[in-house]
């Protein structure tokens, strides 16, 4: 609490009691929105506004501009204590709230106009337009999180259009905001000769045509260019702030055109200024990609392959109750699709219309129900299923009910065995916070709901896949079909181009890759790590390389990624183990693996970031299963013998789980030790390594003891140290959407039975393995 902000809002609140219409400020000491509100009805009600309201509109602008300048000669005390309590809120001492314009206020009315920009242009009186930004939240320093090159932006536009009518001072926060974007095109039209009246901050046609005549390149100068750069600016792209167009601006524009999937000429031609402006880009560019809820059929996909197009969303189920329009993929609807030379990305949208659909078990729902869909459909492990924001979130609503959501869908589709990764759906915004907050693997943008908030202010994610622009009719007759026009990225999604493919790499197709990955290495050359080091982190990624996992196993080398994708080098995401039959995640084994090279084996009883990387993790998450199915499986114990690591049985501790947890164990110990990564996996895979990979690993991470492997267990759910202890609290919440206990919560026996099940479980493999290893020598095999 700020007992000077304390100070004015009593000030108000009893000055103005009385007064019709006025609302109280909150007494609280913190700044906000209602306390701006009641200095706003305060000043309406000093100029002779009788009918109150929080907005500062064009009527108390005009009475405000009326009145004039307010300064050390104004006779209206109130006037200037209502100054002089909202500088108190905005952080600004203005010497006290006396009524009298001091030097102390004046010298609090000069530090804003020199935050906003515009200090040095007038004398130190509170000039309209400056009063009116004194009773917003807006804020004139930099404040966490911004930049000061979007700054310097924001106070050269103040500065420029402050006298023109229709220009409001904005922030300089270092933030880009709607307000900010609008401020943007308020000045390109100005510049284009527009005047007051016509100058509206829409990006309209008049505006687009002004741009299409005004390419520019290298050697270019003036205003137009310094407009350019702050879009530029504003689309993330650190750029120098000046009116000349130089090889380094060029050099710049060609890498965002690339990011866009525009034309790479690095001049600033009218689809990048579109791009650059607007949600949609230049939305009658042609598309390659396409998203319907209309069936495709043969003459529909021929339709959309003569247009152009290569892929297409379609959607995996519905809810009759909720989306009563046959939308979904109809039987025979895929290979119809493949059979005509397109790809597939999933879509799964029950509903997702307002904010109150969303929460963590509506979220956990879902996923179930679109896996259903997805397996049902045939679609092979490693698919990202896009879910759904299908309206113009706010911020408080991200955070509140949306990323709860994608939490649930999170732990859904992990429950499930993690055959398929979550994708999100929505505006910019929407897509960016998700994908942050909860790893959605890729962002399929609404950006044709250009009139969105949540698309207003905010770049392009850094993870998009496809953005969708237009709707339009594509071919003629019983070929026409209405799409949603998209623009799919280069090295993104590729979609699908076939289900129950059985889409996997043999065991020799798998070494294959990672000796010619350590040949790409050794050209590579470029840094200190270790070829197998470099091996596996191409492995892992892309989806072990978000935050939560360079906490656990590093951030990768990310040019060593750009040079492999830059040979076209491509990896298939599973391969048959040749022991269990089964199909091994290369993702999940190399980020394991790398997991234990960084870190190495923990002294002692503790554990680390290389046991979390692989089986703690999953132990983690198991845990969260256990949690969620207490009522059926009271004991822990039980709970381990029944699903833990089970054939046939979904869960987060899968069958294929617990063999990519111990083999990347002992291929990350090897490599550590010295070993050569791809010798490593050949002795594994192609040699008789996978008949005892259970004891190898049961013997050096837990001494060949069941007992050992349970208190490690123990360690993993309850102690390990801040690092681990945050990481694991992260991890359970997000599974669970907070709604299961910590391990250290539950009862002690309780806790102990679960790590006991899973050093039992560890100690039945071995016996397995060793019963096994025994047979195939008596049979002479080995």
């Amino acid at each position: 609490m700020d007992e000077r902000v304390l100070q004015a809002q009593k000030w108000v609140n009893s000055t103005y009691k009385d007064v019709s219409g006025f609302v109280a400020a909150p007494e609280n000491g913190k700044t906000g929105w209602p306390t701006m509100y009641a200095f706003t009805r305060a000043l309406q009600h000093e100029l002779g506004i009788t009918s109150l309201s929080n907005s500062f509109g064009p009527t108390t602008m005009a009475k405000l501009e009326s009145y004039g300048d307010i300064g050390p000669d104004e006779p209206k005390r109130n006037i200037v204590k209502i100054i002089q309590a909202a500088f108190w809120c905005k952080g600004y001492n203005p010497g006290g709230i006396s009524g009298e314009f001091t030097m102390y206020t004046q010298g609090a009315v000069e530090a804003m106009m020199k935050d906003l920009g515009i200090g040095g242009q007038f004398n130190y009186k509170m000039k309209p337009k400056v009063f009116k930004a004194l009773l917003t939240m807006d804020a004139y320093v930099l404040t966490p999180g911004g930049r000061e090159s979007i700054r310097s932006v924001q106070q050269w536009l103040n500065s420029r259009y402050y006298d023109r009518s229709t220009f409001f001072l904005i922030p300089t926060d270092g933030h880009f905001s709607r307000d900010v974007q609008r401020s943007l095109y308020l000045a390109i039209q100005y510049e284009m000769g527009m005047n007051d009246s016509q100058a509206n901050g829409i990006f309209g046609p008049g505006t687009q045509a002004g741009l299409k005549s005004r390419t520019l390149q290298v050697g270019s100068s003036g205003v137009f260019v310094r407009l350019f750069r702050a879009a530029m600016i504003f689309n993330n792209r650190e750029v120098a702030f000046n009116d000349t167009f130089d090889g380094a601006l060029s050099g710049d524009v060609s890498s965002f055109q690339a990011f866009s999937m525009l034309a790479r000429t690095g001049a600033a031609d009218f689809q990048t200024w579109c791009q650059l402006l607007v949600s949609t880009g230049d939305p009658s560019r042609p598309g390659n990609a396409a998203d319907c809820i209309q069936t495709v059929t043969d003459a529909r996909a021929k339709a959309l392959k003569a247009a152009g197009y290569d892929i297409v969303g379609r959607y995996l189920d519905e809810r009759a109750s909720n989306n009563p329009l046959n939308k979904k993929l109809q039987p025979g609807e895929l290979e119809t699709i493949f059979r005509n030379k397109l790809r597939v990305f999933p879509i799964s949208q029950y509903y997702g219309g307002e904010a109150k659909y969303f929460n963590y078990p509506q979220g956990f729902q879902d996923a179930l129900g679109a896996h259903a869909a997805a397996v049902k459909h045939g679609f092979n492990r490693g698919t990202v299923i896009y879910f759904a924001v299908d309206y113009d979130a706010t911020d408080e609503e991200i955070a509140q009910y949306v990323i709860p959501y994608f939490n649930g869908i999170s732990a859904g589709l992990n429950s499930k065995g993690k055959r398929y990764l979550h994708g999100v759906y929505g505006s910019r915004n929407v897509c960016a916070k998700v994908s942050k907050e909860t790893t959605a693997r890729w962002s399929f943008v609404s950006g044709m709901s250009t009139g969105f908030s949540g698309n207003m202010g905010f770049p392009l994610p850094e993870n998009w896949s496809f953005n969708q622009i237009a709707t339009v009719s594509v071919g003629s007759g019983d070929g026409r079909i209405e799409i949603d026009k998209d623009i799919a990225r280069a090295n993104a999604d590729p979609g699908v181009g076939s289900v129950n493919s059985g889409s996997y790499s043999t065991v020799d197709e798998f070494v294959a890759g990672v000796e010619r990955l350590y040949e790409l290495s050794v050209k590579y050359n470029r840094s200190g790590y270790g070829h197998s080091r470099h091996v596996l982190e191409y492995l892992r990624h892309p989806r072990y390389t978000d935050t939560k996992w360079m906490m656990l196993v590093g951030e990768p080398d990310g040019d060593w990624i750009d040079y492999v994708n830059g040979t076209g080098f491509e990896m298939l995401k599973e391969f048959k183990d040749p022991n269990s039959g089964y199909m091994l995640s290369i993702d999940h084994l190399a980020a394991a693996a790398n997991g234990i090279d960084l870190h190495g084996q923990a002294s002692g009883r503790d554990v680390n970031p290389g046991d979390f990387a692989g089986w703690g993790g999953d132990l983690i998450t198991f845990y969260v299963d256990w949690r969620r199915n207490v009522e059926r499986w009271s004991s822990g114990y039980q709970y381990c013998m029944d699903n833990l690591a089970k054939p046939d049985v979904e869960t987060s501790f899968g069958f294929n789980d617990m063999i990519e947890d111990i083999d990347g164990y002992n291929l990350g110990m090897a490599v550590r030790k010295g070993a050569n990564i791809v010798e490593e996996i050949k002795n594994l895979y192609q040699k008789n390594g996978h008949l005892s990979r259970y004891r190898r690993f049961y013997d050096g991470r837990f001494g060949g003891s069941a007992a050992k492997a349970a208190d490690f267990a123990d360690c993993m759910l309850t102690d390990g140290g801040a690092l681990i202890g945050t990481a694991r609290t992260t991890l359970i919440e997000l599974e669970s959407g907070g709604k299961v206990l910590l391990p250290e919560l539950i009862p002690g026996d309780k806790l102990a039975g679960f790590c006991k099940g899973f050093g039992d479980t560890l100690q039945t493999r071995v016996g397995q393995e060793n019963a096994r290893t025994f047979a195939l020598r008596s049979q002479g095999k080995l």
